[in-house]
């Protein structure tokens, strides 16, 4: 497991390799161990891989540097979730941008049955300060896990509500797991521990530069059923957070607030365009999510009799709004590309999943 963790870490530090190839360089490969094992002529084969990337891959020396990050969280106490590990967040696999490596540090679960994002300014007003606490109330028998970003503001209103209601709630970081911010939250943070989590893309070590947070907050969108922004003026973080929830195609809710308020401006305008919900209370979000009231969790759809590989495409691609290329249904899955071509092959003579031109596949 150390050996494959150091791999997917090294993968990360090599120049010139993005995000989506290391998932594809994975999904060809079998593994990360295996990518660096991997023959000149196999990497060449896979598509969108030439020579200098190749060679590129074939002269990193990162995995003395990974081995030092992995030293490193382990003194941190830290878990390193990868996208192929079971335990990475299943929300956010289904993320075409989803990271691939996650820090963790706290008991919580990272797989909640259901779980909200609230974010919001960080110059909170009473009036969101009360809103949120009220939203983390009525919560508090839904068996929902709270995520937001720590920050000032609404974000740490909504993770001191969740901890003062006993309601799990994972802080996502901008920077390393070791470099909270802002510092006079880390008092919340390390309470937060006991009951939920603390997550970063980020290694240790990292400063929460400005250009992280937009990356962040795609963690927050990407891992929640659904986002609920309480207070945002025209621009700014809790307005990237819903263009990026609403771009995974996940329910987006907005408190309206009093007209020419300046933080009530950005929730008014999603409402008004039609990029929002509104939220008036509760009852707006179990209906739009179909939750039921007795906190059970989400059922699962009824399917014939079908392995689990078979189930996990299926599902892939239910919860597509289009047809997917066989290549991003192997890197989102993290099946072998040739397991999956005979997977969606038994789904066809299921009559569950048609191919379609371009090497698409979707349901019937």
């Amino acid at each position: 497991m150390s050996q494959e963790l150091a791999s997917w870490i090294a993968l990360e530090l090599i120049p010139g390799i993005g995000n989506r190839a290391v998932k594809q360089l994975v999904s060809y490969c079998g593994s990360a161990a295996d990518v660096f094992k991997a023959p000149k002529q196999k990497l060449k084969k896979i598509p969108g891989f030439g020579d200098k990337m190749v060679d590129n891959l074939l002269r990193a020396s990162e995995m003395s540097e990974a081995n030092e990050i992995l030293e490193k969280s382990n003194l941190l106490g830290t878990e390193i979730l990868h996208f192929g590990s079971s335990n990475y967040p299943k929300l956010l696999k289904q993320a075409p941008d989803a990271p691939n490596l996650l820090f963790k540090r706290g008991s919580g679960d990272v797989s909640p049955d259901r779980s909200v994002a609230i974010v919001g300014t960080r110059k909170a007003t009473e009036y969101g300060k009360r809103i949120t606490e009220q939203i983390v109330d009525a919560l508090s028998s839904l068996n929902v896990s709270v995520i937001s970003g720590l920050a000032y503001g609404i974000d740490i209103q909504a993770h001191k509500a969740c901890l003062s209601s006993n309601v799990p709630t994972i802080g996502v970081l901008a920077g390393g797991i070791d470099r909270i911010y802002p510092s006079v939250h880390k008092k919340y943070a390390e309470e937060m521990l006991q009951n939920g989590a603390l997550l970063t893309e980020s290694f240790p070590g990292t400063r929460p530069d400005r250009h992280l947070f937009p990356a962040r907050n795609r963690i927050i969108a990407g891992m929640t059923d659904a986002t609920i922004i309480v207070e945002a003026a025209e621009k700014g973080g809790a307005l990237i957070t819903a263009n990026i929830a609403d771009s995974y195609n996940r329910p987006v809710f907005a408190v309206p607030g009093s007209i020419g308020q300046t933080y009530s401006e950005g929730c008014n305008r999603l409402i008004a365009t039609q990029r929002a919900l509104i939220y008036t209370g509760i009852e707006d979000l179990i209906y739009q999510l179909g939750w039921d009231t007795d906190g059970t969790t989400k059922k699962e759809m009824v399917l014939p009799s079908l392995t689990s590989d078979e189930k996990t495409i299926y599902k892939l691609l239910n919860q597509s709004n289009e047809p997917l290329e066989i290549d991003l249904i192997a890197i989102k899955s993290q099946i072998a590309i040739n397991q999956v071509a005979s997977l969606l092959l038994a789904l066809e003579f299921k009559n569950l999943v048609k191919s379609m031109p371009g090497k698409k596949f979707g349901l019937r």
